[in-house]
């Protein structure tokens, strides 16, 4: 850590961390010391029962407890709002990301407003279920984005502490708390890039629940397009039922003699209250943020 006011605030949540913190806090005062960038490191010790926040508080981070764990996202969220720099940075202190690549993030932020470290492999317990997963959730993420993202919850990113304070009461107490802000800086307009990096097995045991946490990750992509951009899944919604109900009609008035069954005008109804919806919904989201 500097002396001088710290720029850049490096925020860690941990829980019950202490096999591999201190060598990750070693290998962050040794990137940021050489990059001259005025830096502070926030360890946010959500309820650990180990020696985290001595170890921690030992190696000179600012620590900060939650009496009981409140989950990742709650600890991000923590992180953001004690942090005296105007750059956040967060990552994990699990061994697994390189903490050498920390000022090569910073540096592109003169051009961007989020940068995320890019995980070129998957290295996580139960890869099996994780990576069809996680591939899953990004292709959505992609398609209702309409952007390219290589890595969705990348744990290791850096971005500007006045974007993120904006969205605090969006971000959720767990795990897609990084996919949540990767969503709202795409939805919202801003600049995000990616830079490749390693990703290593992490020391000692994942807090990651493959199956809960993967359907809060699909739902968290589903809520943030709705949040910020109904249309964009109401609108192809609509079209598509009104293709329907027109395919349909006209099969109905081959089939039937010139009758149109209920079915197809329920199908109709359904297309056009799924467009008023979405019309209503994206002018009450415009309004709000206006105003």
């Amino acid at each position: 850590m500097t002396d001088r006011r710290p720029l850049i605030s490096i925020v860690l949540p941990v829980y019950n961390e202490e096999a591999a913190l201190a060598r990750d806090l070693e290998a962050i005062e040794q990137a940021m010391r050489a990059s001259d960038y005025p830096y502070e490191v926030l360890v946010i010790d959500d309820g650990s029962t180990d020696r985290s926040a001595e170890i921690a508080a030992a190696k000179g981070a600012r620590v900060i407890h939650h009496a009981t764990n409140r989950g990742y996202g709650s600890a991000i969220r923590t992180g953001i709002r004690e942090a005296d720099g105007q750059i956040i940075v967060t990552t994990d202190a699990d061994g697994s990301y390189p903490h050498s690549e920390i000022p090569s993030l910073l540096d592109r932020l003169d051009r961007h407003d989020l940068i995320v470290g890019a995980r070129r492999s998957e290295r996580g317990s139960a890869r099996f279920l994780r990576t069809p997963a996680k591939r899953f959730i990004r292709w959505l993420a992609c398609i209702l984005t309409r952007a390219e993202i290589p890595d969705l919850n990348s744990g290791m990113r850096a971005f500007r502490k006045e974007i993120a304070q904006r969205y605090l009461n969006l971000l959720p107490p767990g795990f897609s708390c990084s996919a949540t802000l990767t969503m709202i800086f795409l939805c919202e307009g801003y600049q995000v890039a990616y830079v490749p990096i390693d990703y290593h097995p992490r020391v000692g045991r994942s807090k990651f629940h493959p199956i809960r946490d993967t359907a809060n990750f699909v739902s968290l992509v589903w809520r943030m397009i709705f949040y910020f951009n109904p249309l964009r899944v109401l609108g192809p919604l609509s079209l598509f039922l009104i293709g329907l109900s027109v395919a349909k009609a006209i099969h109905d008035l081959v089939a039937y003699r010139l009758h149109i069954a209920t079915s197809t005008v329920l199908i109709f109804s359904l297309a056009l209250q799924a467009l008023v919806i979405g019309l209503v919904a994206d002018l009450i989201i415009k309004r709000s943020r206006s105003g």
